[in-house]
């Protein structure tokens, strides 16, 4: 049974690590700076910051980091979310000292002036791919629309406009204030030495509390949009073959005890496989996706609906969809839906378990943004004590909340009610 351990340095920068006999490590720093910590001048900063952390520090160049990390024949990589951004590697446990100060190394970025003009260009292309993939400007847009474009309503990856105006003063100014060992978490799962990981971080970061604290930036004129932003609540494409449609509505927080009948009932309602829009939707061949889930944040969370079809069916479908979630709303969920969607979940949880890089991102991100321990025996528990009455009250309280509508298709070939 794995150990949980878990320390502050005096600098303020925590660690968390569950701790087992297995046969690799997973370790990763977790920072407090996502989309929603920016202001419009600083919109896709944290993501464009996560690019600069592979281009080099004072003792590494960007070809060394690379090389480095395919040295040591573990898995790597980063993202960056609404609430924070993670770096991370699986490996033996034999390197564990030489991720640290890999990783650790990589926090301390140099910033190099020519690697920003040339990594800014990379983002732009990255942006104007997603541009082209209907699926995520739908939903880039109902986070827009729902939160309004601040906040977690922010887009992570910045639009054209903001990357465009971006400044290397300004990525300078975001690192040092977000960047600071109080907003960050060092989590570790697997194999491996947690005090020998206390005592090198401790000294590979004391200097890390040194960096300057620059002034906050200047608020957001909250009566504008910010540049390259549109409400629109319809997302015109040309020659598409399919139409989709996003809509969000309230949903419990990554703090509120409803997240697990939630998530239950996300399984029973809009599961990929013997769900109720399963059988009504796309067993039948009238949609290639209809399906719903809850997304917790610290302070907020969102139920999504997604249905993807034919620009003909849009209409019939929505109406079938809304009609399978009325229908739970109204008369609740079966006991038989009910243990097998725990039996799934369960499951699920426990292959999750096995491997230390798949435990990595729930042990980190909840010690960030909730400094809380959850155990997997714990999350097994809480979904095998789920009785009908819960989850069915999850039903009434998610599946009756109205929401915002995104649809985006060619709108030529869609009926508009």
């Amino acid at each position: 049974m794995p150990e949980f351990r878990e320390t502050t340095l005096p600098s303020g920068l925590r660690i968390a690590a569950e701790i087992d006999a297995g046969y690799s490590a997973a370790m990763g720093y977790f920072v407090r700076a996502g989309s929603r910590d920016e202001v419009d001048s600083e919109s896709g900063l944290s993501h464009f910051l996560e690019h600069m952390m592979f281009k080099g520090t004072d003792r590494r160049s960007a070809a060394d980091v690379n090389r480095e990390l395919d040295e040591l024949g573990g898995q790597s990589n980063a993202y960056t979310s609404e609430e924070q951004t993670v770096f991370y590697a699986t490996v033996l446990p034999k390197f564990q000292d030489r991720i640290i100060d890999l990783l650790t190394d990589m926090l301390g970025p140099k910033l190099d002036p020519d690697e920003f003009q040339t990594e800014r260009q990379v983002i732009l292309e990255e942006i104007a791919k997603y541009e082209d993939q209907p699926p995520f400007g739908a939903f880039e847009r109902a986070m827009e629309v729902y939160f309004g474009p601040r906040g977690l309503g922010r887009r992570v990856l910045g639009t054209a406009e903001s990357i465009e105006a971006m400044t290397a003063d300004a990525m300078q100014n975001y690192f040092r204030r977000r960047y600071r060992p109080e907003n960050i978490v060092l989590a570790a799962a697997g194999n491996l030495d947690f005090d020998g990981l206390v005592e090198q971080v401790e000294k590979r970061t004391a200097h890390w509390s040194d960096r300057p604290q620059p002034p906050e930036p200047a608020a957001d004129d909250e009566q504008t949009l910010p540049a390259g932003i549109f409400l629109d609540r319809k997302l015109s494409i040309n020659d598409a073959n399919q139409a989709y449609l996003v809509r969000m509505g309230p949903g419990p927080t990554a703090t509120n005890d409803d997240r697990y009948a939630a998530r239950i009932l996300a399984s029973i309602v809009g599961d990929e496989g013997g769900s109720r829009l399963f059988w009504e939707l796309i067993d039948s061949g009238r949609a290639e996706v209809a399906t719903v889930w809850p997304h917790e944040f610290i302070d907020a969370g969102a139920w999504f609906a997604y249905l993807v079809c034919a620009p003909e069916d849009i209409d019939s479908n929505r109406r079938l969809m809304d009609g399978v979630v009325q229908q739970v709303a109204v008369d609740g969920v079966t006991s038989e839906e009910l243990q097998q969607a725990v039996n799934k979940a369960a499951a699920g949880c426990i292959m999750q378990s096995e491997r230390p890089g798949n435990r990595l991102f729930g042990l980190g991100s909840r010690w960030l943004t909730c400094n809380e321990y959850i155990s997997t025996d714990e999350t097994l528990q809480r979904l095998r004590a789920l009785d009908v009455d819960q989850v069915s009250q999850a039903a009434k309280r998610y599946l009756t909340q109205s929401g915002e509508e995104i649809v985006a298709a060619e709108f030529g070939s869609v009926n508009d009610e």
